[in-house]
């Protein structure tokens, strides 16, 4: 027999640092039935299984698991449901979903969506690493669970692909389950952390960095006996070890976005928002690392706050946005997110370049009119850059698309 669908206000796809710090300002604003749904069996997303410190506030530092406790507290405490466990399978209208847990299906009917899916590194085979199928082969976020929440254990000697903060994170769990870090290898030319922590791995810990340097194949059969790695003048060199870990390449998590024909951006392949974080589906919202792969769980909690005053108006009434423009960026940046203007946005903006840049001038530009320009300094692959909305006011919505492009100073 089929179960009724059940009725909620507010349903929040995800229960990491987005969806709970939205469904808590949303609780705690008075509306009655605010519910998070979560594959996984505990709340708290991927903080849970970064032990390292980071997170929090300088004057309230955190670990990971305990900056998850404090925002899945928070959502609680203010009154929303969250239910672990629980998988969103696809959409059973404008605003409704089917999903499937341990009591087993159900469709799940809300005045909004929100969804807060996140990120996944991209796994060795999405990355085409040629070579055999041995164990000892992780991402960061599988390396982190196996350590800290599972307590398993590693190999002895790992090789970490990579060379940002993500990665020197992994190489400190591959130190915490007792392992060395035989080399961390990247494509690039640099690092793409700060300069102490590049120097604290190298001097204080003694792993080095192989710079222009990609893994070519994965040796061994049963476990892992080695990588083969190819440098930019065409050497190769093979490094003895029985782990590797892939650490960044992030792409969002965007399955039930695509499933429920939302506007994707090429760039973040996220959703496409606005300042405000609609998608282009109405009654749908998006927020935290689904939107852009991958910021701080910070940012993440301050969307999740800046989308449930979305939602909040839009429960009392509010029209859905209509008149916005198009923002795009030009080689060699990446992506921004938001990717839709409309005048007054306040939303700060994040965005990534795919090289080096050095003493650039970032412009902001709309039908060969200037709307913003600022110095750039130094910007980094894999590291993000922020972007004022001051100049949002001077959009025209019936102009063009507006464009963020870098030009010498």
């Amino acid at each position: 027999m089929t179960r009724p669908a059940r009725e909620v206000d507010v349903l929040v796809v995800g229960a990491g640092p987005a969806g709970l710090a939205a469904a808590a300002r949303l609780a705690v604003a008075g509306v009655a039935r605010v519910e998070i749904l979560d594959r996984e069996q505990q709340a708290g997303g991927v903080p849970r299984h970064c032990h390292h410190g980071g997170f929090g506030t300088w004057t309230h530092p955190l670990t990971g698991p305990a900056y998850a406790r404090l925002v899945l507290a928070a959502a609680m405490r203010a009154g929303a449901v969250v239910r672990t466990g629980i998988t969103a399978l696809d959409w059973a209208g404008p605003s409704a979903l089917n999903t499937v847990g341990p009591q087993g299906p159900e469709t799940i009917r809300a005045a909004a969506v929100v969804l807060a899916t996140g990120a996944r590194e991209r796994p060795r085979a999405a990355r085409l690493v040629p070579g055999t199928r041995p164990n000892g082969v992780y991402t960061t976020g599988e390396l982190q669970q196996a350590v800290h929440l599972h307590g398993q254990r590693i190999g002895t000697r790992a090789v970490v692909v990579g060379a940002e903060d993500v990665s020197y994170a992994a190489a400190d769990t591959v130190r915490a389950a007792g392992a060395q870090v035989v080399a961390m290898v990247t494509e690039l030319d640099r690092s793409q952390t700060t300069v102490a922590r590049t120097h604290n791995a190298r001097l204080r810990h003694r792993i080095p960095l192989l710079t222009d340097t990609t893994v070519t194949e994965l040796l061994g059969h049963g476990r892992l006996s080695g990588v083969r790695v190819r440098h930019r003048d065409g050497r190769t060199v093979q490094l003895v070890c029985d782990t590797v870990v892939f650490t960044g390449d992030f792409v969002p998590d965007h399955e039930l976005a695509r499933r429920g024909r939302l506007d994707l951006d090429p760039g973040t392949r996220g959703p496409v928002v606005d300042g405000a974080l609609h998608t282009s589906r109405p009654g749908v919202f998006a927020a935290g690392s689904l939107l852009h792969p991958v910021e701080s769980a910070a940012t993440a909690t301050r969307e999740g706050v800046r989308v449930a005053a979305a939602v909040l108006e839009s429960l009392a009434g509010a029209e859905w946005p209509r008149h916005t423009v198009p923002l795009l960026v030009e080689p060699p940046l990446r992506w921004i997110a938001p990717n839709r203007v409309a005048p007054g946005d306040d939303h700060p903006y994040v965005l990534r370049t795919s090289a080096l840049v050095n003493r650039q001038v970032l412009q902001v530009v709309q039908d060969g009119r200037l709307l913003h320009k600022e110095w750039l300094g130094t910007a980094v692959p894999n590291r993000t850059l922020t972007l004022t909305a001051e100049w949002t006011r001077l959009v025209d919505v019936t102009g063009g698309p507006v464009r963020v492009t870098l030009t010498e100073r």
